[in-house]
């Protein structure tokens, strides 16, 4: 099982990040919102829909969702709370 980081930003805009954040894992671009509309996060901010809600979700390598966290815009979340609930599985 591989983590993957998924935003509605293009696939260009990943490109930048993976560079400038020098980043291990692969970023998935859902320019058109189906995931975050599939995953129930969608937002209203500034007049767009469907913006992404700060959320991580682990998922196990048969599909099924194990553990959901969502954060306040701004917040910066605990990577070391995910990595213990990915250990467990």
């Amino acid at each position: 099982m591989q983590p993957v980081g998924i935003s509605r930003d293009s696939p260009w805009t990943h490109i930048a990040w993976r560079q400038a954040l020098d980043l291990n894992f692969g970023l998935l671009s859902d320019f058109n919102g189906d995931v975050v509309r599939a995953f129930g996060i969608g937002v209203e901010f500034r007049g767009f829909k469907d913006i992404a809600m700060r959320s991580a979700f682990l998922v196990d390598d048969t599909g099924i969702v194990r553990a959901v966290w969502e954060y306040e815009s701004g917040t910066v979340p605990d990577v070391d709370e995910w990595l213990a609930a990915c250990r467990e599985l």
